[in-house]
């Protein structure tokens, strides 16, 4: 029975589903999907249009507003909203250390870990779908990965959706992994350039940190290992609206004085820890290049990795053996974090199995995009960190009748900052469009 409460100026229900884990094998094992749903107070909900909200990724479960937060504010003066826990995520059958061990062997869990893909995602949306709207198409908002799921719902289910809106997650309907890397590496050098540009004071501070972490590896609070390279991740702050202003304020408190000499700070490691460790959101590491895989013939076989071996401003040893300011990576898996991070280390032989994996099936269908006949309107940022600009407009062209809103005014993460604005303009792109 879904169960009814209020927040300021909300009524939310809650709302539980099995749905098989295998959609190619409807009868065989099921999993447990949650959603909740939110009306603003006052409206009747049952008069009210649907609409899908897919949070970015992969691996994080929708976001938990208070009342009418951001975009939910501008959405809910129109529409009946679900937000969506994907498989996996937030009460979704969670899936982390403490969990995949219940489907045995790592080969077994990485046999599992197939089906948490953008694939699998859509297909659980057109199973609760009936049940919830009678059997009406529904309007979908896709954040980032949310974006891409939203791609492939427009390729296999079209006659599900009444509208797509895609917000900093128009995919490349055909790049592998390692081209996903190449085009992100210079996008991430241009993001730390612009970060020093702002803050030249922390050329230094970041050389003397890393130049610390490569003498003595710090351990953060909770086990997690501060390597250098972990050092460099924080650079996935790089990629949004305020994130170059919170790197500068992390890095401005990183030493302090000790008996035994200056000493990397408690503050400095905890606010580390909080933005490096995955324990919240594993299934975000052990998918991550598992999303571009489109070959059935070729693995992943940790794409960032190898791809950034070719691109020596990011190794740190060299830029600390010499003058250069050492670069931060951004939104990239690899091997070693599955060795520092104690919410993954037990999931190393695991994620191991995915990178080395063929057989995945192709995510998206150009022939169908082409002849789309679903308003569809899509928010690019004009240099976005995380998906690559010049992708995003190639499948706006590949889509037929998508419209695009290109704009330097948010970064990736601009329907947070600026979530009323930016649905605003997209409800208004679609409806002019139809």
């Amino acid at each position: 029975m879904a169960h009814s409460y209020r927040q300021p100026g909300t009524v939310l229900t809650d709302h539980r589903f099995t749905v098989p884990l295998d959609h190619a094998r409807p009868d065989g094992e099921r999993i447990e999907l949650y959603a909740r749903e939110v009306v603003a107070t006052g409206k009747d909900p049952e008069t009210l249009p649907w609409l899908l909200y897919l949070e970015g990724g992969p691996g994080f479960g929708a976001r938990r507003f208070v009342g009418r937060q951001a975009w939910l504010a501008r959405a809910l003066t129109e529409y009946r909203v679900l937000l969506l826990d994907q498989r996996g995520t937030g009460r979704s059958t969670p899936l982390n250390r403490q969990t995949l061990p219940l489907r045995g062997t790592p080969a077994q869990q990485a046999e599992y870990l197939v089906h948490f893909r953008s694939d699998s995602i859509v297909r659980d949306a057109e199973a609760i779908r009936p049940g919830l709207t009678g059997g009406a198409p529904w309007t979908v908002l896709g954040q980032s990965f949310g974006g891409f799921c939203a791609t492939h719902y427009l390729s296999t289910a079209p006659e599900g959706l009444s509208a797509a809106l895609i917000t900093g997650g128009l995919p490349s309907l055909t790049a592998t992994a390692d081209e996903v890397y190449e085009a992100a590496f210079p996008r991430i050098e241009r993001k730390n350039l612009a970060h020093y540009a702002r803050y030249p004071m922390d050329v230094e501070r970041a050389r003397r940190i890393a130049a610390h972490l490569a003498d003595r590896p710090a351990e953060l609070p909770g086990g997690y290992r501060l390597t250098v390279e972990a050092f460099q991740s924080l650079g996935i702050l790089l990629g949004g609206g305020d994130g170059s202003h919170q790197l500068h304020y992390l890095l401005e408190d990183a030493f302090v004085p000790t008996p035994a000499g200056p000493a990397l700070s408690d503050a400095f490691l905890e606010g580390a820890r909080a933005l490096l460790s995955f324990a919240g959101h594993p299934l975000y590491a052990l998918v991550h290049e598992a999303i571009y895989a489109q070959d059935p013939a070729t693995p992943t076989a940790w794409a960032a990795e190898r791809v950034r071996a070719g691109h020596p401003r990011f190794d740190a040893a060299k830029a600390l053996a010499g003058d250069e300011p050492m670069l931060f990576t951004g939104e990239t898996i690899h091997p070693w974090h599955f060795t520092t991070d104690p919410a993954l280390v037990p999931l190393r032989e695991t994620a191991e199995l995915l990178a080395a994996r063929t057989g995945w099936q192709p995510l998206y269908d150009p022939a169908r995009l082409a002849a789309n006949e679903v308003p569809v309107a899509a928010a690019v940022y004009h240099d976005d960190m995380y998906v690559d600009t010049a992708d995003s407009l190639a499948t706006a062209r590949a889509v037929r009748g998508l419209r695009t809103w290109v704009t330097d005014e948010f970064e990736h993460d601009g329907v947070r900052a600026g979530g009323t604005r930016v649905l605003d303009r997209l409800l208004t792109l679609v409806r002019d469009d139809a």
